[in-house]
C-alpha cells in the first residue's frame, strides 16, 4: 500500500497522464478531464455504462520499476456514480461524486498536493470499463479515437498517434487484471477487480 511520501508519486503518474493534443477548452465543465495539454473529454454519463455496479478495486501505478497501489471503491447506478480511494490504514483519502452532469470532489486536508486527482483516477477506470459507445462521440468532439479488439483498445489522439494501449485478461473486463500503458510519458497502470456486484 502507498504511504504519505509516495502519493507524490501517483499523482505524478495519474494526473500527467497525456502530453499531445490540441483542442482547447478555456473553461472545462465539471465532468470534463483533461487527457493532453490544453485537452479536455467530456466524460460519459454513469447509466452509459448500461447495468449498475458495485466493486472494489486495486490500482496499481508502476513508472521507472517503482509500483505504488490505491484501494478504490466504485459504485455505478443509471443515476449516479460514487468513487472513493483508501489509505493504507483504511481512511477515505479522495473522493468523487458524478450525477446530473456534475463532478463534485473531495481530497483529505493537508494532502491535496501529493493525492491523484480524483477525476484523472474516475478517467482510468471509465476508459476501461465504460463501452466503446459511451466515448465515441466525447472523443470525435475533440478529434481523438477509441479503437477497440477483442481484449484491447487503443487511445488514439487527432495526429493519429497511438497515446495509449489497454489490455484485458478476460473478455468479462471486471475479471483478471486490465493493463493500461501510456506511452508519453512511459508508465503502466494495473486495475484489478477484487470483487463485484453487477446487476
Amino acid at each position: 500500500m502507498i504511504n504519505n511520501g509516495n502519493y507524490r508519486y501517483l499523482i505524478a503518474l495519474l494526473t500527467t497522464v497525456f502530453i499531445s493534443g490540441c483542442a482547447t477548452i478555456s473553461q472545462p465543465q465539471s465532468n470534463q478531464v483533461k487527457i493532453a495539454s490544453h485537452t479536455f473529454v467530456t466524460l460519459p454519463t454513469p447509466a452509459q455504462l448500461g447495468y449498475s455496479l458495485t466493486a472494489s478495486q486495486l490500482i496499481t501505478a508502476t513508472w521507472h520499476q517503482t509500483s505504488h497501489q490505491l484501494p478504490v471503491q466504485l459504485q455505478v447506478t443509471p443515476q449516479a456514480l460514487a468513487l472513493a480511494g483508501f489509505s493504507s490504514w483504511g481512511s477515505r483519502i479522495l473522493s468523487l461524486d458524478y450525477t446530473n452532469h456534475q463532478l463534485s470532489t473531495y481530497v483529505m486536508p493537508g494532502l491535496g498536493s501529493t493525492l491523484p486527482e480524483p477525476k484523472q483516477v474516475l478517467f482510468n477506470m471509465m476508459i476501461t470499463l465504460w463501452p466503446l459507445s459511451a466515448w465515441q462521440q466525447p472523443l470525435q468532439q475533440i478529434g481523438w479515437q477509441l479503437k477497440q479488439t477483442a481484449n484491447h483498445r487503443q487511445l488514439v489522439d487527432n495526429k493519429g498517434v497511438v497515446v495509449a494501449d489497454i489490455n484485458y485478461q478476460n473478455a468479462n473486463k471486471l475479471k483478471g487484471v486490465i493493463t493500461f500503458v501510456n506511452h508519453k510519458p512511459n508508465y503502466t497502470i494495473t486495475i484489478k477487480t477484487l470483487q463485484y456486484q453487477r446487476q
